[in-house]
């Protein structure tokens, strides 16, 4: 999959919007509800835009060719690992003005976006996992933000929930594809079928993308060995 295929041609466009959710969210909460919890396990509303704010200096890092220096950076702060940097970057942030923390955010992802869309899809920087598109890349974060709006319970206008469904869907079947996952997805009437060996279930859309996304309730009946593969956008 390459950003020509996806519903919106433009995955710079599908970051902005999804950015814009975020942003008008934020700005609309006050007191007790950034104490809301998320529907990241141990996360609250707060937390999920600290998480937000700190991620950017990965992005940055991958647009200034510097990650050397932020993992320089991060073992002095004796963080190791995704998860550790993850809570580093909340924990980290918790005793600051929650306003502080959303113009950090809103001026580092801004930056972030305009600087991705200079370079164009076809363009290439720096990753974790080596030289990647620049497109690509701008579907991955776009992906990330559209998750962490539904787990903030950010608006979506009824008008774009469909659309914004089959975006996320497809990135996620390309998702699974790009780490070589066992699983074989095939687009079937109003879903998808997904099969894992012997085993095989037809999920609507959005439960697709909830399942790549890790974000399946605990009583879905989705087998387990099925459930624990799709997972790749979390």
């Amino acid at each position: 999959m390459d950003a020509q295929e996806a519903p919106d041609a433009n995955p710079f466009d599908v970051f902005d919007r999804e950015a814009a959710r975020l942003d008008a969210y934020f700005a609309g909460l006050d007191g007790d509800a950034w104490d809301r919890p998320s529907r990241c396990a141990g996360w609250s509303v707060r937390d999920v835009l600290a998480h937000l704010a700190g991620e950017e200096l990965y992005n940055h890092a991958c647009l200034d060719d510097d990650l050397d220096g932020l993992f320089a950076r991060l073992e002095k702060e004796g963080v190791d690992g995704l998860d550790a940097f993850n809570d580093w970057c909340v924990r980290t942030r918790r005793d600051r003005p929650v306003g502080e923390v959303l113009a950090e955010w809103r001026d580092a992802n801004a930056d972030t976006r305009r600087r991705m869309r200079g370079r164009g899809a076809d363009a290439t920087l720096s990753t974790m996992s080596g030289p990647y598109p620049v497109g690509l890349q701008t579907w991955h974060y776009a992906a990330e933000y559209a998750t962490h709006a539904d787990d903030v319970a950010a608006p979506v206008d009824p008008a774009e929930r469909d659309t914004r469904t089959a975006w996320r869907a497809e990135f996620g079947r390309f998702a699974l594809g790009e780490r070589n996952s066992p699983v074989r997805v095939e687009r079937v009437p109003g879903g998808y079928r997904v099969t894992l060996d012997d085993r095989s279930a037809e999920l609507p859309a959005a439960e697709f993308v909830d399942a790549t996304t890790g974000r399946l309730p605990d009583d879905h009946p989705l087998d387990r060995g099925l459930r624990s593969a799709l997972v790749c956008l979390a």
